[in-house]
């Protein structure tokens, strides 16, 4: 996975708050197994925090002096993202956007940007105060994906995925399905209350999987808003692995298989493994988010 060293990145589309403080800071999910467990369900789960009943207040986060490196003063050239995990995160969602910006052009629409939000520990958002313990998610009510680093690393550590930063590229790229899915109507359509291997829940899930594919198969062909030429200028069939490999890492039968030690489909809210694979590899094979739907 190797992006454009000569291209600008957008920091306008990350807003970075790690090292930031929330007043009152009372975490609202601890350690040990309540995080355990919010981390199993909250993974990749696409609507905030407070649809996994994790709700806190919403303080506006605070700047401390012991705030990160912001993004907006690290990364500015593609070259930092070959090098920076940060940056490869701006650069992924920059390469996301300029996708679907260009796909809703094409189809004679408009498509309403998003921020990622990178935080560590605890952040607020609208749907609800979090920890790092739910996971990435996106939260329809202010329409941004929020990202704790440290997440990849329990990717590989927690659920056993190969890792690699294409697996990162494709938890990104899931989110911001669930940001398509929002500005077309459909994202609600997991909010009804229903688990299981036919439930909409997972059905929303997996159709995120599969557009985080279709970008895949043009990221490296879609002109960057800024310099027109592709701001990801290769992506191997090794990247690729890697991606499907996440995608079963977080599969709904291997999360409980580890976890709870049985596989309960009846609990299911993303899907199994092969179903995960299944989609977003139908995504990346066609290109075409008609071949989306998983609600057929």
């Amino acid at each position: 996975m190797q992006f454009d060293d000569d291209a600008d990145l957008d920091t306008s589309e990350v807003k970075d708050v790690r090292g930031s403080r929330v007043p009152g800071g009372r975490a609202t999910v601890g350690g040990g197994i309540i995080g355990l467990i919010a981390l199993v369900l909250g993974v990749l789960f696409g609507v905030g925090p407070d649809q996994l009943g994790l709700s806190g207040g919403g303080e506006e986060p605070v700047a401390s002096s012991s705030s990160a490196a912001q993004v907006n003063q690290s990364c500015k050239k593609g070259s930092d993202a070959n090098t920076r995990e940060d940056c490869r995160i701006v650069a992924v969602v920059n390469s996301v956007q300029d996708f679907w910006r260009s796909e809703y052009a094409r189809r004679g629409g408009t498509y309403g940007s998003a921020a990622t939000v990178m935080f560590s520990q605890r952040v607020p958002t609208a749907c609800g105060s979090a920890t790092s313990a739910v996971g990435p998610f996106y939260c329809p009510g202010d329409r941004q994906v929020y990202l704790d680093l440290g997440f990849f690393d329990e990717l590989r550590t927690k659920f056993g995925s190969s890792g690699g930063p294409f697996a990162q590229a494709y938890v990104v790229a899931h989110e911001y399905g669930h940001h398509v899915q929002n500005l077309m109507g459909t994202l609600s359509r997991a909010q009804d209350g229903r688990t299981g291997a036919n439930s909409n829940a997972v059905r929303v899930e997996l159709q995120a999987d599969c557009y985080a594919g279709v970008w895949a198969r043009h990221a490296t062909t879609t002109p960057d808003d800024r310099t027109g030429r592709p701001l990801l200028t290769r992506l191997t069939d090794e990247d690729i692995r890697d991606g499907l490999d996440a995608a079963a890492a977080v599969g709904d039968d291997r999360i409980q298989e580890r976890f709870q030690g049985r596989v309960t489909p009846e609990n299911w809210t993303h899907g199994s493994a092969a179903q995960r694979q299944r989609w977003f590899y139908e995504g990346y094979r066609t290109g075409d988010m008609a071949r989306c739907n998983t609600f057929r």
